[in-house]
């Protein structure tokens, strides 16, 4: 396709001379009337092709998984469209019922035109035409919505943001794509001229804001846009999808793709809206390869949407994603954008890995790619998809901090999740430096996600609930340090959007992961650096988490270093000062507004250990390193909730009230195995008797003395300075050790 940039620059340069304008004219009037016709003149072109209904035509002949969806998918059609078409008018918000019947309405046309290219029924066809010509009356006489958020999002027309209509207009444009040669000339036209321009143009020139945003608000947007270009044949519409309304390529899906993900295919909101955000991702750019494959889209930032489908699979654990920022905790690999992702990229590359993904999502789809993946899951091809401890880099040149994960396959795939990543825009948690811990298939070490009900309508419209923001997104919702019962950037998600944490390294072998960070910016005068560290060696039963949070200011504040645990309280090794007749709240605002103090502590000695019982049947205890002034709070989820909007859940709280300096230093330990359906208990005490931290000469100790009198030394160097092969030394205990690098980790009394 000629672009429509040289199209300018032709028109730049118009000669005077009538006859060559003549000339010139028919030459530009002869370039665009191919390119249209060469966009317009194969249908289905869209996201499923002529050669893709072919090869599936040939396979629901033939017993197999293919055709098993096949005749599912019919079923449900065949059931569907015996009902009488409905095309309300909008009036509920996200989860009401006009809402879900315009969402439902879009899958339905989608499916029922797959059916009819796969069955030549024009049953089928019909249907989704008399659907398209029903929107095509009501769209032109549709206000705003009339329960659009002012202020907040763009309003829509059949949805109460114009994020929805853009959904909306994907499918459905490939709807349109795959009856298109069902219909006549005035069919069309009033499809057309009645839904797909209005529409185009509503959610492009009329939504300029939306429209040019590096978000995935933008992302959905010009997707819809460039599909339905590329289905009418309109090529100015996909190189404004493509480059942003004025073409400058200071928006646009390519000027997306180069911010919203990092090098290695993070993208900047989290694993939550990365997997939103995949499908018009992975979408237009299956269309524009198979529109235009001279772009060379897969291959666009070193495949950066290829990387993208990839990361998206590592940032889950036990098949559900990673919830960090706002996250539904329910969302996993099997939601259809990951399906479309994972059907895409096998079908690109072959790898069988991405097999045993698909086998897992359980889910085959009925189009080009999906016919590859039902084919080699017949034939056994897949192979274990290997997850990785990674570090992510955050931001588009992957320098703004990292998502770090580090895994073992210890007794049941254990997971840490460390976060020093950037703010992640308006979505983004205020919670620098959190972590959170999996075993066995279980949260231990928990993160809130998001405080929202899904589309449902009677909680707050299935929107973000208010306590999103005072209670979610806060830093004491989370477990990391806070800083005079105050939230990181103050709160301010501008200001936090300008800082992020810098990784000052990640490294890992055969039996350590370990990873450090530092921000200076959450707090005004305040140096954060946590270093963690996830150590598998046969004789730890099953493993260990050493966590070092340090603080420096040249002032004096009180730290709070909240634990959020799934689990049941089981012990703890000192009293715990429990309020039995009367609960207080623990603060004002912050998110402690929402802690009730169910009890405070002042452990007596200086190894305090807190143990808990998850429903995995397996004991966590904590141990950690108090001093004197420290004191131990627990918390539970609830006080100024008057609509039970929260959950009710519990977390601990270690409290230095007046320092200046300060280091928290803990082991979480998983150990025995509980099981009340055969009645034993096993190893439910703590084998951790002692733990020391110093520092000399910018390295960190860590010492870890077991019940069986073995010992564990782990040193380790958080300076950015620090080269990877420069010798490090340091005296312990009367013995001097030296190690290369960032780390050492040994046992002592061997």
């Amino acid at each position: 396709m000629t672009s429509c940039k040289q199209t300018s620059k032709i028109k730049s340069a118009l000669p005077s001379s009538n006859i060559e304008l003549a000339i010139l004219g028919m030459v530009i009037f002869i370039i665009l009337g191919l390119n249209q016709l060469a966009m317009a003149n194969t249908s289905p072109n869209l996201f499923i092709t002529t050669t893709d209904i072919e090869n599936m035509r040939s396979a629901i002949k033939e017993q197999g998984t293919f055709k098993q969806a096949f005749v599912i998918n019919k079923a449900l059609v065949d059931q569907q469209i015996l009902e009488a078409i409905v095309v309300p008018m909008p009036e509920d918000g996200g989860g009401g019922y006009t809402h879900e019947r315009h969402k439902k309405n879009y899958k339905l046309m989608v499916n029922a035109a797959i059916i009819y290219q796969l069955t030549q029924d024009e049953r089928y066809a019909d249907y989704v035409r008399d659907m398209l010509v029903e929107y095509a009356a009501l769209y032109p006489t549709l206000p705003l919505h009339p329960k659009r958020k002012m202020g907040k999002q763009n309003p829509g027309k059949l949805f109460w943001q114009s994020l929805n209509e853009a959904v909306w207009l994907v499918y459905t444009s490939q709807a349109y794509d795959l009856i298109l040669s069902s219909l006549s000339k005035a069919e069309k036209e009033k499809i057309e001229l009645g839904l797909f321009r209005p529409i185009v143009k509503f959610l492009s020139v009329d939504s300029p804001e939306t429209f040019n945003k590096v978000h995935n608000h933008g992302t959905w947007t010009t997707a819809a846009v460039g599909m339905t270009g590329y289905v009418l044949g309109e090529p100015e519409w996909v190189e404004q999808a493509l480059y942003g309304l004025d073409k400058s390529g200071e928006g646009g899906f390519l000027r997306q793709l180069d911010e919203l993900f990092s090098p290695q295919g993070y993208y900047n909101e989290g694993p939550y809206y990365q997997r939103y955000a995949l499908m018009p991702f992975v979408t237009f750019a299956k269309v524009i390869q198979n529109n235009q494959p001279e772009r060379n889209i897969f291959e666009y930032r070193n495949g950066i949407v290829l990387k993208a489908i990839d990361t998206t699979i590592q940032l889950s654990y036990n098949k559900l994603f990673f919830p960090i920022n706002d996250a539904i905790k329910d969302k996993g690999i099997d939601t259809i954008e990951l399906v479309n992702g994972v059907a895409i990229a096998y079908g690109l590359t072959g790898e069988a890995g991405l097999l045993d993904i698909a086998k897992q999502q359980d889910q085959i789809l009925l189009t080009g790619d999906g016919l590859k993946v039902a084919q080699a899951l017949d034939k056994k091809l897949e192979q274990p998809y290997h997850f990785d401890s990674v570090a992510f880099g955050d931001g588009n040149d992957g320098k703004q901090g990292a998502l770090v994960i580090m895994r073992q396959n210890v007794d049941g795939e254990q997971a840490l999740l460390f976060k020093p990543a950037a703010q992640g825009l308006g979505h983004g948690h205020f919670d620098k430096l959190t972590w959170q811990f999996y075993d066995k298939g279980e949260e231990i070490v928990s993160d809130y996600g998001a405080a929202r009900f899904l589309n449902v309508e009677a909680k707050y419209g299935g929107r973000y609930l208010p306590e999103n923001k005072t209670w979610a997104k806060q830093t004491i919702a989370h477990n990391t340090v806070v800083v005079d019962e105050k939230s990181h950037f103050n709160g301010k998600v501008k200001i936090g959007n300008k800082k992020h944490p810098e990784l000052l390294f990640f490294e890992k072998n055969d039996h350590i992961t370990i990873s450090s960070a530092r921000i200076d910016s959450a707090y005004k005068g305040v140096s954060l650096t946590r270093t963690m560290a996830f150590i598998d060696l046969p004789e730890l039963d099953p493993s260990l988490v050493i966590d070092v949070f340090d603080i420096k200011s040249d002032s004096k504040h009180q730290y709070d270093l909240p634990v959020h645990y799934k689990g049941h309280l089981i012990s703890t090794n000192f009293e715990l000062g429990t309020q039995l007749t009367n609960l207080s709240v623990l603060g004002k605002d912050n998110g402690y507004q929402h802690l009730w103090l169910k009890a405070q502590a002042h452990p007596k000695t200086n190894l305090s250990q807190i143990t808990w019982l998850n429903k995995n049947g397996r004991f966590y205890t904590q141990s950690s390193i108090v001093d004197d002034d420290s004191s131990i709070i627990f918390t539970q989820i609830g006080s100024n909730d008057p609509l039970f909007n929260l959950r009710n859940e519990n977390a601990f709280i270690y409290r230095n009230p007046q320092s200046k300096n300060h280091t928290f230093v803990s082991v979480l330990e998983p150990h025995g195995e509980y099981n009340p359906s055969k009645e034993y208990t096993i190893n439910a005490v703590s084998k951790v008797q002692k733990l020391i931290h110093k520092k000399e000469n910018n390295i960190d100790v860590v010492e870890i003395t077991f019940i069986d009198d073995r010992q564990y030394l782990l040193a380790f160097i958080s300076s950015e300075n620090n080269q990877a092969n420069q010798e490090n030394k340091f005296s312990f205990n009367g013995s001097k050790y030296q190690f290369n690098g960032r780390f050492m980790f040994l046992e002592i009394n061997k």
